[in-house]
């Protein structure tokens, strides 16, 4: 059994490894929804006339099907390879969550090899959606500048700003989290960094979104000030 923060909960190494399978992989779908929000507004702006034939109820499934798989694919190797580790130290995890570098703590011996996996997976992922983004966004921007004129040049600079935002914000914080448990600081710092990175976002994501409307924020507005 593995012990969470002060062993008033336990946990199974089974229960561990699922959890952070579920974890990683809901993290990863978050930013395959992200870019399929930018591959919905490169359609919307870029192909303006065929974005009802081309952005259907039927697509958005099939991608959001394909990209849980790809998801579950990725972080399977991170998972296997945790439940290959021998575990010789305390089964006390500081962390309210199931990480892969708290878990792999834990290990005996040399554990640099094994790292590296969770690290390589992070490095891919990341830079696989960070190319698709910014390719998405120069296309967007491209076609703005150039086609769109006027208030609604505006109205779409306004709508990508919001998604940018959002996406600077996870990012961000997902490389916080990733510096934070390679750096000697202690243990209070790196469970917070986790909470930002899991809690933050998600949190922060309707009031970004729904102060950037302007009904919403005129509504806002007014309540604050009763």
């Amino acid at each position: 059994m593995m012990a969470l923060v002060c062993g008033v909960d336990r946990i199974s190494l089974g229960g561990c490894l699922f959890q952070m399978f579920f974890m990683y992989t809901m993290v990863m779908f978050e930013s395959n929804v992200l870019l399929l929000m930018a591959l919905d507004r490169y359609v919307a702006i870029c192909k303006p006339l065929r974005y009802h034939d081309i952005m259907t109820g039927r697509l958005i499934l099939q991608l959001s099907i394909l990209s849980f798989v790809e998801c579950s694919l990725m972080v399977s190797p991170i998972i296997i390879v945790a439940s290959w580790i021998e575990f010789c130290f305390s089964n006390l995890i500081l962390d309210f969550v199931c990480e892969n570098m708290v878990l792999l703590n834990l290990g005996c011996g040399n554990i640099d090899n094994i790292q590296i996996v969770g690290l390589m997976v992070r490095i891919l992922v990341t830079a696989m959606d960070i190319t698709l983004l910014l390719m998405s966004y120069s296309r967007i921007l491209y076609s703005a500048m150039k086609i769109v004129t006027g208030k609604a040049r505006r109205k779409t600079l306004h709508t990508c700003g919001t998604h940018l935002c959002v996406v600077v914000l996870n990012y961000s914080c997902g490389l916080l989290s990733s510096i934070a448990y390679r750096m000697p600081i202690s243990i209070d710092l790196q469970n917070l960094s986790s909470a930002i990175y899991y809690l933050f976002p998600a949190t922060v994501h309707p009031l970004i979104y729904g102060y950037r409307v302007k009904e919403i924020r005129v509504c806002l507005i007014k309540s604050w000030q009763m």
